[in-house]
């Protein structure tokens, strides 16, 4: 799904939109260096950042939902995507 792919028009909305982007690069490459970590101390500590990152990343879509930033069915997608990396963060972290 393409939410970002015109030019932002209020500065808000690129700010949220480039540090989105960022926020959820993150939680990606946190994720991919959690299944090389090699003990599990590294392990958990690239799932909580993984974590940290997902969350970052529903707060902001929901700042960018309430202030009306961007295409409101397509961050509430979005959004509902996050919640779900979280859950599923949140089962690996507690199976450790």
């Amino acid at each position: 799904m393409v939410v970002f792919d015109k030019p932002a028009k209020t500065y808000a909305s690129k700010y949220y939109a480039e540090q989105l982007i960022r926020s959820s690069g993150s939680v990606s490459l946190n994720f991919s260096e959690f299944a090389g970590a090699g003990t599990e101390k590294d392990k958990i500590n690239k799932l909580r950042i993984s974590l940290k990152e997902i969350k970052e990343c529903n707060n902001n879509l929901k700042i960018q939902l309430k202030a009306g930033l961007s295409n409101k069915d397509q961050l509430t997608k979005l959004q509902d995507e996050a919640e779900q990396i979280i859950r599923i963060l949140v089962a690996i972290i507690n199976k450790r």
